[in-house]
This record gives structure tokens, sequence and C-alpha cells, in this order.
């Protein structure tokens, strides 16, 4: 079935009692999926986004879920994906106590309980960091999330970045994987959410 809410959010009897139109999967509906999944793999973000422009309609969800993906690269001007970008317009809104941070997630519905978590943790550990969080005498999550004293604040970049002015990987060095995509300050991938496009390195 297509649905337009995430069925592991219901109960199986729940939705055993849903009236939606079933379809039978067929050899179509498996070559979009292995499409789409060897595009992620792929070692630039060129082929996802190269799958926008052709027919996905036999995956109604497919053509949403790769742009949501996609605006997780770094943008083209902040070098934050909007997930990271959310977190920081959350404590911008007044949300300071880090317990509270997995409430962000619902700001977009794509980041996880856990990674909503983890990307608040490493926008922190950053060495010049868009938020200041927690007791660094901790060396573990009870630093951050063990007593609620401790407050989420913006810095002065996180602040520049909220108003689009300055890029955090000009103050750090980035690594990491964007499904198959290494990403890296000499090898850094960008998406431009003005133009809905993707920036090379």
């Amino acid at each position: 079935m297509h649905t337009d809410d995430r069925v592991a959010n219901y109960a199986p009897e729940s939705v055993a009692k849903w009236k939606l139109p079933a379809f039978k999967v067929a050899d179509a509906h498996l070559a979009a999926a292995s499409r789409a999944w060897r595009a992620y793999r792929a070692e630039t973000p060129e082929p996802c986004f190269d799958l926008l422009m052709t027919d996905l309609m036999v995956l109604p969800r497919l053509r949403t879920a790769l742009i949501a993906m996609l605006e997780e690269l770094p943008d083209s001007l902040t070098g934050l994906g909007t997930s990271e970008m959310d977190l920081l317009d959350f404590v911008n809104d007044g949300h300071t106590d880090p317990r509270r941070v997995e409430e962000a997630r619902w700001l977009r519905n794509t980041l996880e309980e856990h990674e909503a978590r983890e990307a608040l943790i490493e926008l922190a550990e950053h060495s010049a960091p868009p938020v200041l969080l927690g007791d660094p005498s901790f060396d573990n999550e009870d630093r951050y999330f063990g007593r609620s004293e401790w407050k989420v604040t913006l810095t002065v970049l996180g602040r520049s970045l909220l108003a689009r002015e300055d890029d955090v990987w000009r103050h750090n060095p980035i690594h990491r994987w964007w499904g198959g995509t290494e990403l890296t300050n000499e090898r850094l991938w960008r998406w431009d959410r003005e133009t809905r496009s993707l920036v090379n390195p």
C-alpha cells in the first residue's frame, strides 16, 4: 500500500483496518527500488539527482524521499543539511533543554530520535561549534542529556549560519558519508536549496 504516513507508527491491528488500495509488487517496483538503492550507494550524489529527472511514479513517495535526502547534503551557503539547520532553528526558538532535541525531529520527520541527538552532539563538538552544549568534564552523553540545568545556546557562528552569512566548513574539517559519497573539505558536494540543484565540489 502507498500511504501518506509511516506505517511503523501504528499497531498492526490498526493498519489492518485501513481501507487503502493495495497493489501487487511487480518487477517494475523492484527495478525502481534497486535503481534508487544503487544511486544512493554511488560515489557521488549525481545518480540520485539524475533519478529526479526520470519517471518514478511506480513508487509515488520515492521522489519526495530523494529530495529530502539531497537536502541533507551540505547547503551551498551554510554547509549544513536541512535537519541541522532545523536544530539551530529549534534552539533559536528558545528550546534550550538538550533533552528536548528529540522533539526537533518532527520538523521534517527526517531524523530518528537517536539521529537528532547525534546531530546536535556533532554540531557541539566541532572545533568552531555552532552551538554550545553541556559540560565537557563528562565523557559521554550524560554531559548533554543528564542534567536539566545544562542549556543549549547558539554561538556567534550558529547565529551567522541561521542568517545564512557564514559557512561552517570554513571553520571546521568535515569527514562524513552521504550514502556512498565521502564528503571532505576538498570533496564537498553541496545542495542549493534555492534552485534545488546539486553543486559539484
